[in-house]
């Protein structure tokens, strides 16, 4: 099972990804100093990092979505890993865009009420932290777009698939 997006060899998604999680972090960091000091500053700060954060998920969704449509076996494990790791970081996606579009009302102020920005940011790193665990254990124990070596090769379990039905199978006989 390897990434079908690749650059010179190397898988693409996995290149990405650190940028929306360090915005996404950011975010709720910029945040929480908002609401501890009240200062316009970080209040856009979170603004910027939130949209930046999904611009950059989006990003990184690409390459991702062509790997798990074409590199993982559709009645594997692998697949239903792969499956819940992008519902989790399309959930904090939606949760950062709502955070966005809640407060770029506020960019030149008047002062807004920390709460729901702080609420929706905390929410989405916490998605994106169980992303980012369901993500590991795609590369750890399915060695999604990892290159194996020969002998790795010889010793990977096979990837057991649901059979394939058959038209034909279905028919009655007459």
């Amino acid at each position: 099972m390897y990434s079908k997006a690749k650059i010179a060899g190397h898988p693409i998604h996995p290149m990405l990804v650190a940028f929306p999680v360090a915005f996404y972090t950011g975010t709720l960091a910029a945040f929480a100093v908002y609401a501890a000091n009240g200062h316009q500053f970080w209040l856009n700060a979170a603004i910027g990092l939130s949209i930046v954060g999904a611009a950059g998920a989006i990003l990184a969704a690409l390459p991702g979505l062509v790997d798990l449509a074409f590199g993982i076996p559709r009645a594997s494990q692998a697949k239903k890993v792969g499956v819940a790791h992008g519902m989790c970081n399309v959930l904090a996606l939606g949760l950062f865009i709502a955070a966005a579009v809640t407060y770029v009302s506020h960019w030149n102020g008047p002062p807004a009420d920390a709460t729901l920005g702080l609420a929706l940011s905390a929410a989405g790193v916490f998605l994106t932290v169980i992303a980012g665990a369901l993500g590991w254990m795609l590369v750890q124990t399915y060695h999604v777009g990892i290159g194996l070596t020969m002998r790795q090769a010889e010793d990977e379990p096979v990837v057991q698939q649901a059979p394939v039905m058959h038209m034909a199978s279905h028919r009655r006989a007459s």
